[in-house]
C-alpha cells in the first residue's frame, strides 16, 4: 500500500515563533522552508509514499517545494491547522478515492524515509492511527485507511486529542526521526544531533547555537 501525504505550512512570516530565541525575524523564515524542504524530500523517497501535498498560501514555499516534487493545494478554508488538513484530504481524494491518507508536520528534519515507512506500514493496520511526538504530547503523523476521514485533532496536546477521537496510537520503536519535530532551540539542537537534511543543515549553518 502507497500513501498520499499531506503537509501543512503556515506561511513563512508566521513560522516557527518559538525559535525566537536562537534565529532572528529574518532567519526563521529560512529555517521553516528548510525544515519543509527536508520533511519533503524525505517523504517522497519512502518507498511506502505514492505522492506528497503540501496545503500552503505561501507562494515561496509553494515554488520552491513543486520543483521537489511536491502537490501544492491551496490553503483555501484559511481556518488554522486542521481545517486546512480536512480541506486537502478532501481535495486529494475527489480525485483519488482509493488512497490511504497521512498528515505529517513539516518540521521534521531529520526524517528517514526508512523510518517513515515503518510508521506507515504500521498504521496499515489500523482504520485511523497516529505517531506520537518526541515529548509524548503532541502528534507527527495522522493516518486514515481508504474510506475514512481523517478527522485532525492538532494542536495543544494533540496526543490526547486524537486518541479521543478514536484513533490508535502506533508504539514503535526505533523510529526517533519521525518523531523529532522542532520548535524550539532545544528541538533544533536535538534534531541536529539525529542528523539533518541538506536544506536545515545550510540554514541552521548560520546559527550559533549554545552545544551544537
Amino acid at each position: 500500500m502507497q500513501w498520499t501525504l499531506v503537509v501543512p505550512l503556515k506561511p513563512l512570516a508566521q513560522a516557527k515563533s518559538r525559535l525566537a530565541d536562537t534565529a532572528d525575524d529574518g532567519l526563521r523564515p529560512d529555517l521553516a522552508l528548510a525544515f519543509a524542504l527536508d520533511t519533503v524530500a524525505a517523504a517522497l523517497a519512502c518507498p511506502a509514499v505514492r505522492d506528497v501535498a503540501v496545503v500552503t498560501n505561501d507562494a515561496r514555499a509553494g515554488r520552491e517545494l513543486t520543483v521537489l516534487g511536491a502537490a501544492i493545494v491551496p490553503d483555501a478554508p484559511g481556518d488554522g491547522l486542521n481545517a486546512a488538513l480536512a480541506h486537502a484530504t478532501r481535495v486529494l481524494r475527489s480525485a483519488r478515492p482509493e488512497s490511504p491518507v497521512a498528515a505529517l508536520n513539516a518540521d521534521l528534519p531529520a526524517l528517514r524515509p526508512e523510518e517513515l515507512s515503518r510508521v506507515l506500514d504500521a498504521a496499515t493496520q489500523f482504520p485511523r492511527a497516529f505517531l506520537a511526538d518526541a515529548a509524548a504530547i503532541g502528534t507527527t503523523l495522522l493516518a486514515a485507511a481508504p474510506g475514512r476521514e481523517l478527522r485532525p485533532a492538532f494542536g495543544p496536546r494533540s496526543r490526547s486529542r486524537h486518541r479521543a477521537t478514536g484513533a490508535v496510537e502506533l508504539s514503535l520503536a526505533a523510529v526517533d526521526s519521525v518523531r523529532h519535530d522542532v520548535d524550539t532551540g532545544e528541538d533544533l539542537r536535538g534534531a541536529l544531533a539525529l542528523g539533518v537534511g541538506p536544506h536545515t543543515a545550510a540554514a541552521a549553518a548560520r546559527l550559533l547555537i549554545p552545544g551544537q
